[in-house]
């Protein structure tokens, strides 16, 4: 009998040992030494682990270079503490309470503001911003009443959402207050709950399409969207102030007391005014209509059509593949400023000028030039590609987002069964998937994630605006204007 109990007892602890018996949490066990580190266990290991999500207020990647308003603040931490600063991007923002608390990361850094729920769960630092919660809608709005009778304009006041459908994150704080607003109103809001797999930033981009109407996101957050999509609304509010911080876990009281001692003396700094102004005080590139039509009535698209000329003619290439770039980038403003430090008519980011010989005190001739000879590289790089019109997509992509991650998309479209050579349809499903856990997590992926959906709509408008352009001020029809001008003198 003692010889059954021994051999049972043996077997309960392998069950214990592989997980198997209930009531163990295997994933809470995966950094047990990590759920009790403090600032001076950080300061040993020499990193510092943050968990963020991939959200042009906390971590991205932007033209090759890491950004996001969160992300600096704490490589700025980091250096100060002396350690390395190790970035964890979340792929469901449900779990990263929970994913904190078991230790996979040391700071959570994903926009959060602080509620009195979260309160309860996690311990959060001193408030490095204010926000507001605002509606995001597009500028030219037009949306079904629940009849189906068509009403235009854009919902200034909070009775106006009566009716309407907003997507929103179901955990979030968006949430609750579309709730309260029911009730200050005294209508209902059908608010369609949106599982954390899905980011706000998606949620945005399927407004700026017309997929949905509405959705709430923090003021932050949509400003700086509204750089990529410009005929978003984001200037209707939601709710009062409120204080975004980082999250602790409320066993680092250490690295909390560190943090917020640094925090108090970091937002006096000159450091963070930059950084701040950076993101959400960036000049808005909306182009004006009247601008436009006024050099239209010259025959010309800008005041620099004679350097996009000059550079195209010395790369061999169509000046109104520079001029649409240039648009799409700048809106034709050589003294224009960008994210993450991009400069002027092209909108270089500082490591890509120095490479091509330009900074921002560059002339805009010297500037479209080295957009040229870049576009000369990338050419070639994409020789393979035979096609005239796709191979020129390769290329909007490659200056876009850079040729790796497109490259990692052709891998993935072989993986897939989908044709590499072909932008549209193919190529292009990749690159906008390279935004979702499931495949830049994939083996073939080498250079990781990328803000797919960006790139895929760069390429669309800019491709576009070039074919309209080209057909209207492309030599071909110009000669034939030309000729009818002198036939009927």
């Amino acid at each position: 009998m003692s010889y059954l109990k021994h051999i049972l007892f043996l077997f309960f602890v392998v069950l214990v040992l592989c997980g198997c018996v209930s009531g163990v949490n295997r994933k809470s066990e995966k950094y047990p030494d990590r759920v009790k580190m403090d600032l001076e266990q950080i300061r040993k290991r020499g990193k510092l682990v943050v968990l963020t999500e991939n959200s042009l207020a906390s971590f991205f990647i932007y033209k090759g270079k890491k950004l996001g308003f969160e992300y600096e603040m704490l490589t700025e931490f980091a250096r100060h503490l002396g350690v390395q600063l190790e970035i964890r991007v979340i792929e469901n923002k449900d779990e990263m309470i929970s994913m904190l608390k078991e230790g996979v990361g040391d700071i959570l850094a994903c926009n959060l503001t602080v509620t009195r729920q979260r309160k309860e769960l996690v311990a959060f630092s001193l408030p490095f911003l204010k926000t507001k919660q605002v509606l995001v809608q597009r500028s030219d709005q037009l949306s079904d009443s629940i009849n189906k009778q068509k009403s235009s304009g854009l919902i200034r006041e909070l009775g106006q959402l009566a009716r309407k459908k907003v997507h929103v994150w179901k955990n979030s704080s968006y949430f609750q207050r579309l709730i309260h607003i029911q009730e200050e109103i005294g209508d209902t809001i059908y608010v369609i709950p949106q599982g954390g797999e899905n980011g706000v930033e998606e949620l945005i981009e399927k407004v700026s399409e017309g997929t949905i109407d509405y959705t709430v996101v923090e003021d932050n957050i949509a400003w700086i969207n509204c750089y990529f999509y410009p005929n978003l609304d984001v200037s209707t509010k939601l709710s009062f102030d409120q204080n975004m911080a980082f999250a602790l876990r409320k066993s680092s009281p250490t690295l909390m007391k560190e943090l917020n001692q640094w925090l108090v003396k970091f937002k006096r700094t000159e450091r963070f005014a930059a950084i701040k102004r950076s993101y959400f005080f960036m000049p808005s590139l909306r182009f004006k209509p009247e601008e436009f039509l006024t050099h239209s009535r010259k025959g010309q698209l800008s005041d620099y059509d004679n350097i996009f000329k000059e550079a195209a003619a010395n790369y061999k290439m169509n000046w109104l593949f520079l001029a649409a770039i240039s648009f799409q980038e700048s809106k034709f403003n050589p003294k224009a400023r960008g994210l993450g430090g991009a400069f002027g008519l092209m909108q270089f980011m500082p490591s890509t000028g120095r490479k091509y010989g330009v900074n921002s005190s560059s002339s805009p001739l010297e500037q479209v030039m080295a957009a040229g000879k870049m576009i000369q590289k990338n050419k070639e790089y994409w020789s393979e590609i035979k096609d005239s019109t796709q191979r020129e997509k390769f290329i909007l992509a490659s200056y876009n987002a850079g040729s790796n991650h497109i490259q990692d998309a052709r891998k993935l479209a072989r993986k897939y069964g989908l044709n590499a050579f072909i932008w549209d349809k193919n190529v292009e499903v990749m690159v906008r998937n390279l935004s979702k856990s499931q495949y830049y997590r994939d083996p073939v992926v080498r250079f990781g994630s990328m803000r797919g959906p960006f790139t895929c709509n760069y390429v669309r408008k800019i491709h576009g605006l070039y074919t309209e352009w080209n057909a209207v001020y492309g030599d071909t029809n110009l000669q034939k204007q030309h000729t009818k001008k002198r036939n009927a003198h």
